[in-house]
């Protein structure tokens, strides 16, 4: 059973709040499903990246350990038509077949494809600094595409509308590989105590360290960071010494390390509020303009 048919039959047997967010280029449904109830509510997207599809797993299993505090969304599987390229290769785009080898310069070894059926790195076509990364092209490929404009795709318009629609506290991007978190996005002074704190707790979940983007820009994470003010992650799960696309080998350390990072967030996220809540009083009775 191929990564696909596993998220529609994990979708299909989800008994708590679910829905299609969208669809990819070549039709393909993007299923989100709901986990807990009430605030904070987050979002968690999976498989944005073709070749690392193997997150996906991670979030069946992260919907089976559960969130006791607030709600968060799972975006299953937000780039179908990749990762089914890199797992099965170019037969599951059969009406594009011709174009897309020649955009992977005609081999039919589509296994470290990152991008969706039009060829664009979806991860860099977020507006926050789009195109001004240091590894993006302005050409098709199998990776690094930043697309002709922003949100040119159906994929990264379905998490923006998504998105916009949930308004969420937080966010969380699941990718491969590295072992590392990165949290920082150029955000103003006032949050970036909060955000650091936040992905501290995340950190500490996992076992993950926290570094700083290494020039890359146009993420999903990047564009949460700058365009909605909230905390918002993006998780490299699996070891750096293990070769894209990971296989079912790497997944039992993935687990272990990520299972309940969601509610370890939530928890921290809640505290910080609460925090903020404080401080918040504490000035305001102390103002005497109040």
């Amino acid at each position: 059973m191929d990564i696909y048919e596993k998220t529609v039959r994990f979708y299909e047997s989800v008994q708590t709040k679910k829905t299609v967010i969208g669809k990819s280029v070549l039709g393909r449904n993007i299923y989100a499903v709901k986990l807990g109830e009430g605030s904070p509510v987050g979002i968690a997207q999976y498989a944005l990246h073709g070749r690392e599809f193997i997150t996906s797993e991670l979030a069946f299993h992260q919907y089976g350990y559960g969130i006791k505090t607030g709600s968060c969304w799972l975006i299953l599987l937000a780039n179908p038509d990749g990762a089914l390229l890199s797992e099965l290769g170019v037969e599951t785009a059969w009406a594009r077949r011709e174009k897309l080898l020649c955009l992977n310069k005609n081999s039919e070894d589509f296994s470290l494809w990152k991008a969706n059926a039009n060829g664009v790195d979806l991860n860099v076509n977020f507006p926050a600094k789009w195109g001004k990364g240091v590894k993006n092209t302005r050409v098709a490929g199998p990776e690094n595409y930043i697309g002709a404009y922003p949100f040119c795709e159906p994929e990264t318009k379905a998490l923006r509308r998504f998105t916009q629609k949930i308004r969420p506290d937080y966010t969380v991007s699941y990718h491969t590989k590295g072992e590392e978190i990165y949290w920082y996005f150029h955000q103003p002074r006032e949050t970036r105590p909060r955000d650091y704190a936040l992905g501290k707790a995340l950190s500490e979940a996992t076992g993950y360290p926290l570094v700083k983007t290494k020039g890359s820009v146009g993420g999903y994470k990047d564009w949460c960071v700058s365009r909605f003010k909230i905390p918002s992650f993006t998780v490299e799960v699996g070891a750096d010494s293990l070769s894209h696309p990971l296989g079912e080998t790497a997944l039992g350390d993935i687990l272990q390390k990520n299972g309940d990072s969601l509610e370890r967030l939530a928890k921290a996220w809640k505290k910080e509020y609460e925090k903020t809540y404080e401080r918040r009083k504490i000035y305001a009775r102390s103002d005497p303009l109040r």
